[in-house]
């Protein structure tokens, strides 16, 4: 596992554990990976970053699955060292490689973006994952190489601040704005959901590119934030209020409203409308979400009711004062 310590990494090492694999963790020793498993120290970015991994005197690996989203050469460098000492190369990559507009019901033949390279330097998010697609193949073949295109990921050890977000908020009580129509249909995937379809993948020998998500309609945004309720046991209500005064007052969907999209627009029907009929063809289960929300919950008081946060991803989340005038001005505040 190249990183393997955080949200997805970690997720998919604790469920190869599961299996009784035995697993080799490759990281840069910020943080603790799972016990059991074997620790190589390395970073990738820097000069001889991989040392420990090309001095690595073990027999080799069945498989590699590396979950990189900066620049492709780290993808590119990393596989080719591999080349010949593991099996096959598993990439999480990610929806974003589609181009612009992503249709709706778009499957894994649906266009790609341009002006990706397996060795290029970091340019934009969809462009590196692609690169990272093309480094991950260029070295292992398509034959050898599994492209994981996830979607909307939750679950515990969520580190871009999405799920975690609207628990701290309904947790903290009072009237909460609450983006509708609560029956809108939402796509996401649990990240131990992915981790096991891609664990199961590699045993398969499966092979090339898989829209990784629910299938749409798997829950709502009502059912979402009902279980976030539920869960934290708060002194809080949901405020359902329509998407055009909560778009007039300039609240970014997605980023200030995690989850949340308008409906009836490109940007929905990319995120919440994916095909997933290959993935879910192939042994995709996808638990439901309450399940989803109260393991997240467990494990965010665990650890002290703060979640971590990638540096290299936006902060999510309403400004307190933006959500109350809305409230106000719509006519939803108790007050």
């Amino acid at each position: 596992m190249l990183g393997g310590t955080e949200f997805v990494g970690r997720a998919v090492v604790e469920g190869a554990l599961g299996r009784g694999w035995e697993v080799t963790v490759f990281h840069r020793g910020r943080h603790q990976p799972p016990a059991g498993v074997r620790s190589l120290h390395g970073d990738r970015t820097a000069p001889d970053g991989l040392a420990a991994l090309a001095a690595d005197g073990g027999d080799g690996w069945d498989a590699v699955v590396d979950t990189w989203s900066a620049a492709p050469r780290a993808v590119h460098e990393a596989a080719r060292l591999l080349r010949g000492r593991a099996g096959r190369y598993a990439y999480v990559s990610s929806r974003s490689v589609y181009a612009w507009p992503w249709p709706r019901g778009g499957a894994e033949d649906a266009p790609l973006v341009e002006g990706a390279a397996a060795d290029a330097g970091a340019t934009d998010y969809a462009r590196d994952k692609r690169g990272g697609e093309l480094a991950a193949v260029g070295a292992f073949g398509a034959a050898d190489s599994l492209l994981v295109r996830a979607g909307l990921i939750l679950g515990p050890y969520e580190n871009v601040g999405r799920l975690p977000w609207w628990l701290t908020r309904i947790a903290r009580g009072g009237p909460v704005l609450a983006p509708g129509p609560r029956e809108l249909p939402v796509q996401y995937v649990d990240v131990r959901d992915l981790a096991e379809w891609l664990l199961g993948a590699l045993e398969r020998g499966l092979s090339g590119p898989y829209n990784l998500v629910s299938p749409p309609g798997h829950t709502t945004m009502g059912e979402l934030l009902q279980a976030c309720l539920r869960v934290t046991g708060a002194d809080a209500e949901l405020r359902w209020t329509d998407p055009e005064p909560i778009l007039e007052a300039g609240i970014e969907p997605w980023t200030e409203l995690p989850v949340w999209v308008p409906p009836g627009g490109e940007m929905y029907d990319a995120v919440h409308g994916a095909d997933v009929s290959r993935a879910v063809a192939t042994g995709l289960v996808c638990r439901p979400v309450g399940e989803t929300v109260a393991d997240t919950w467990r494990w965010l008081t665990r650890i002290g009711g703060s979640a971590p946060q990638r540096p290299d991803r936006t902060r999510k989340g309403l400004d307190p004062e933006v959500e109350a005038k809305l409230l106000a001005r719509t006519g939803n505040d108790p007050t």
